[in-house]
């Protein structure tokens, strides 16, 4: 499973039961970058996809997302889920947000190598810096060559 998030550039990700921001310009990247394969949300993330085919919400999106599927995670911890990791999509908003709530997964701790870094302009954020981190056994030809090969 390849797992998405966006972070504030102290690793926040949510403050007050709510997510920090949000930006059309991340969304349409990552739906992008799932070019394909099945992208898995919460229920809670549902209203910034609207209906769509290709995107799947469900309470348990991170036990029933299958092996190189996607799974943008907002509101729930990732550290449970940590060894079925393939991949990780970071997306820094390049901003500190209030937080009390911060990403409880290291990527380079759990065995997974920087594999791209680009930076683009969102609709809400000047710059948005997008991280692919890939598991080392992968050696980055899984997530990351796809994502190349689409663009």
């Amino acid at each position: 499973m390849i797992i998405a998030v966006c972070v504030d550039g102290r690793g926040g990700t949510m403050f007050n039961r709510r997510r920090q921001s949000q930006d059309r310009g991340q969304r349409e990247d990552l739906l992008a970058y799932c070019a394909g394969r099945r992208l898995w949300i919460a229920p809670y993330s549902a209203p910034l996809f609207g209906e769509r085919e290709d995107v799947q919400a469900d309470e348990e999106f991170l036990t029933k997302a299958a092996d190189g599927e996607v799974c943008f995670v907002e509101d729930r911890p990732i550290a449970p889920v940590a060894e079925r990791i393939e991949a990780l999509v970071l997306y820094d908003w390049d901003r500190a947000y209030p937080a009390d709530v911060h990403l409880d997964f290291d990527p380079e701790a759990a065995g997974l190598t920087l594999t791209e870094e680009r930076e683009f302009a969102g609709t809400s954020h000047e710059k948005i810096i997008r991280r692919i981190y890939v598991r080392e056994e992968d050696h980055g030809e899984s997530a990351a060559s796809e994502e190349t090969e689409a663009e």
